[in-house]
C-alpha cells in the first residue's frame, strides 16, 4: 500500500556540486556561505536585520534572552520573577527556552479553531512582571499580528512571533519577519524549507540585529577582521552562546531557498482544494485562513468528533495524519506554570492535521479528502 506521508524533506536536485564544494573548500565553518545566504533572506524578508543561526530554537532562545536582559557588561541580570506570556499550543521547543532563560510561563489561551493565541487574554494576563508576548503561527497561519504588537505597545512589552511553521507566511501585505520585535523561523529538517537543521531571527531595530550577531558567537564581535586576533583580544561584554550557523547548511539551505515560492505554492493551492472539498460538511470544521494573511499551510488543519479513532483508521490507508503537537502546559516541566484553558483543550480535543505538503499529488488529495469524508460519516 502507498503511503502519503503528513512530511517529507524537499532537497533540490541541484544541491550536490555547491555542498561538495563547500565540503572540500577548506572552509565549512561560518564564512562566506552563510553571509551569502544571509543577504539572500534580507533581500527576500524586505528585513534588512536578519541572522541565521543553528536552528530556530536557538532564535527564539535568543529572543528571549534580548526581550528579558538588558546588555550592561555586568552580564546577566537575575529575571527569576519575570514572565513571557505564550501558547501551549505549539511544540515545546516554543517554551523550554522561556524557562532555559529563568522566566516564568505564564500561558494565554487561543482560538478554538485556529489554535492561534487569543489576543484578549493574552493582555487579561500582564502583570509589571510581563516581558514579552510569544505567538505562534500554527501551521503557518497568521495569529492577529496586529493586535498583539498594539498590546505590546501599549504596555512596553516585546513582541516575538516563533515562525517556525510559517516561512513563505504573509501577513498585512508583508512577508513574515517585518511586523514584531523578533522573529524566529525553523529550517529544521520537516519544514517547508530545510538547511539540515538551521534557524533564522528577524529583528526590527538595528541595536538588536547587532546584539544577536555577538550572542551568536559567545558574545564575540566577529565584524573586526583585520590587525586582531578574535580570539585573544577582543572584550566579551555580555556572555553569549555558540548559536551561529555554518557554511555547510547555509548552501543547502540557500539552494532549497531559490524553491520557496513553488513549494509554498503547491501547498497553497493543495489546502484550497481541501477547503472546497469539505465546503458545507457539518461533521468537518475546517480552520479559516486569516483574511489578512497567507498561510504558509505547512500543516492543513481541521477539526472532527471521535478524531483518534478517525486518525489510526487514515494512518491504516496509509494516509499519515497526526495532532503534530499537544497541550505543552500538561507536561511536568511546566507543573509551576499551570492555568484553566477551555479553549486550548478544545482546540486539542478534536484537531487533525492531513498531508498537504509539495509531495501531495493531485490523485492523493482526492484520496485523501474523499476517505476522510467516508470516515467522518462513519464516525461523526
Amino acid at each position: 500500500m502507498k503511503k502519503i506521508p503528513l512530511f517529507k524533506v524537499y532537497m533540490a536536485s541541484e544541491v550536490d556540486k555547491p555542498l561538495l564544494d563547500v565540503i572540500h573548500s577548506g572552509w565549512i565553518g561560518e564564512g562566506p556561505k552563510v553571509e551569502a545566504f544571509e543577504k539572500k533572506l534580507k533581500d527576500f524578508f524586505g528585513n534588512p536585520y536578519v541572522s541565521t543561526l543553528n536552528n530556530g530554537t536557538s532564535a527564539l532562545h535568543l529572543a528571549y534572552h534580548m526581550s528579558l536582559y538588558s546588555n550592561e557588561p555586568k552580564g546577566y541580570d537575575t529575571c527569576s520573577d519575570y514572565e513571557v506570556i505564550s501558547t501551549p499550543i505549539t511544540c515545546t521547543a516554543t517554551n523550554t527556552p522561556i524557562i532555559a532563560n529563568g522566566a516564568k510561563i505564564v500561558w494565554a489561551d487561543v482560538d478554538p479553531i485556529t489554535g492561534n493565541i487569543d489576543p484578549h487574554d493574552i493582555e487579561n494576563k500582564i502583570t509589571e512582571k510581563t516581558k514579552a508576548i510569544v505567538m505562534v503561527h500554527w501551521g503557518g497561519n497568521p495569529c492577529k499580528v496586529n493586535e498583539i504588537n498594539t498590546i505590546g505597545k501599549k504596555y512596553g512589552i516585546k513582541v516575538i512571533e516563533d515562525a517556525a511553521h510559517a516561512v513563505g507566511m504573509k501577513y498585512d501585505g508583508l512577508r513574515v519577519g517585518n511586523h514584531s520585535d523578533f522573529t524566529a523561523i525553523s529550517l529544521q529538517a520537516i519544514k517547508s524549507i530545510t538547511s539540515v537543521d538551521g534557524g533564522i531571527l528577524m529583528m526590527k531595530s538595528e541595536a538588536d540585529y547587532k546584539r544577536a550577531c555577538l550572542l551568536r558567537w559567545y558574545g564575540i564581535d566577529r565584524t573586526i577582521r583585520e590587525g586582531i586576533d578574535l580570539r585573544c583580544e577582543i572584550d566579551v561584554a555580555e556572555a553569549g552562546y555558540k548559536f551561529h550557523m555554518n557554511d555547510v547548511v547555509a548552501v543547502i539551505g540557500m539552494t532549497n531557498f531559490t524553491h520557496i515560492d513553488e513549494i509554498v505554492g503547491r501547498q497553497r493551492d493543495n489546502a484550497h482544494f481541501y477547503d472546497r472539498a469539505f465546503s458545507g460538511n457539518d461533521k468537518i470544521t475546517v480552520v479559516p485562513e486569516n483574511e489578512k494573511g497567507e498561510s504558509s499551510y505547512w500543516l492543513y488543519t481541521l477539526h472532527v468528533n471521535n478524531r483518534d479513532k478517525i486518525m489510526n483508521e487514515l494512518n491504516e490507508l496509509g494516509i499519515m495524519s497526526s495532532k503534530v503537537h499537544a497541550r505543552n502546559d500538561t507536561h511536568s516541566m511546566f507543573a509551576d506554570f499551570m492555568a484553566e484553558l477551555p479553549n486550548a483543550e478544545k482546540f486539542n480535543s478534536t484537531h487533525l492535521c492531513i498531508p498537504v505538503g509539495w509531495w501531495v499529488s493531485d490523485e492523493d488529495r482526492e484520496y485523501i479528502a474523499e476517505s476522510l469524508i467516508n470516515l467522518v460519516r462513519k464516525y461523526g
